[in-house]
């Protein structure tokens, strides 16, 4: 199965991106998916098994429990081969960069020391 074949359900990726804050217990993983998804534990360890057997979660056991956490080899092949587009966004990105740094640069000038993202809420609405 190809990496965006696997990726490509939205219960897989939810599943690495819990998985991405550390390791959990397939118990835990499955309660977060069968609320958030509405399918069954098996329908779960399915999609579990998907992404062990694609090498993108690995499984230890911890008694009568198992653990998964991520398996970074496969990412690291999407992102080498995300490279050859990334030039179509990085200069978008870059831009938007220098535009914050030109607008955080203007109210510094202007006597504005506070930076409106790091401003308190209530200082925000006066």
């Amino acid at each position: 199965m190809h990496a965006f074949d696997v990726l490509g359900d939205p219960v897989r990726r939810r599943i690495l991106e819990l998985l991405a804050d550390g390791e959990r217990a397939a118990g835990e993983i499955s309660a977060v998916v069968q609320e958030e998804f509405g399918i069954s534990q098996p329908g779960v360890s399915q999609h579990l098994r998907v992404l062990r057997e694609n090498g993108f979660a690995a499984v230890r056991a911890q008694g009568t429990r198992r653990l998964y956490s991520v398996d970074p080899a496969p990412l690291r092949e999407i992102d080498e081969w995300l490279e050859r587009y990334r030039r179509f966004w990085n200069r978008h990105l870059d831009a938007l960069g220098t535009e914050i740094a030109r607008g955080k640069r203007e109210r510094r000038l202007a006597g504005d020391p506070v930076d409106p993202v790091e401003r308190p809420p209530e200082a925000a609405e006066s």
